[in-house]
């Protein structure tokens, strides 16, 4: 069994749509982030940056794992699934281009833009063309790919998919964006994503290009 602790957000959903992929049972512990759970003492110590998601693997001697790419590479590793051998590096890369560009980028543009429009017209410029450029990148990339290291399904996709699920939320135009859209929908039709999207909401709907 596995304690997710986590809340909704791109990077909780990684894990939760994860957990849905490889089968494996968890409880979710809900974090809310506006009340400040993830400053509590008994989690900084599972998480030392206060950040969510992080888990607990009660059939590993109670292993607690923080950072959603390190978690992913775990339950990859303990399931055997989404992370080929021969494919590692690939998976690495594009895996850590979620972690490092994406995700970051991505998520400097929705606090900018759409928690804190006006603050910055700078910050919301920057970040505006940042995701846009996040988009093209993976619009070029994914029309000589599947998926994100190849032809398989990998860990680098359930990374990413989540921050695209937001799509709404950038007004750039998922639909503009052939390849990317294909992407998109050929992962939101599986059903441990959907299931995993509604992981603290039954009622949340995937949202169409």
């Amino acid at each position: 069994m596995i304690d997710l602790f986590s809340s909704d957000t791109p990077n909780g959903k990684k894990i939760s749509i994860m957990l849905e992929e490889i089968g494996f049972e968890y409880v979710v512990k809900k974090m809310d982030l506006s009340k400040g759970d993830q400053f509590k003492e008994d989690f900084k110590k599972i998480s030392p940056f206060s950040k969510i998601p992080a888990i607990i693997d009660h059939s590993n001697n109670k292993e607690s794992v923080f950072e959603s790419g390190a978690i992913l590479i775990y339950l990859a590793e303990k399931s055997g699934k989404f992370y080929e051998k021969e494919n590692k590096l690939k998976i690495d890369q594009w895996l850590m281009a979620q972690m490092g560009s994406i995700g970051p980028f991505i998520g400097q543009y929705h606090f900018f833009y759409k928690f804190n429009k006006g603050l910055s017209e700078v910050g919301e410029k920057r970040y505006f063309e940042m995701t846009k450029k996040v988009y093209e990148v993976l619009e070029n990339h994914l029309s000589k790919n599947n998926y994100l290291a190849g032809e398989n399904y990998s860990i680098a996709d359930i990374a990413t998919w989540p921050w695209i699920a937001r799509h709404q939320w950038h007004d750039i135009g998922l639909k503009n964006y052939d390849n990317l859209c294909d992407w998109y929908i050929r992962i939101a039709d599986r059903p441990a994503v959907v299931k995993g999207y509604k992981f603290l909401d039954k009622n949340s709907e995937i949202p169409k290009p």
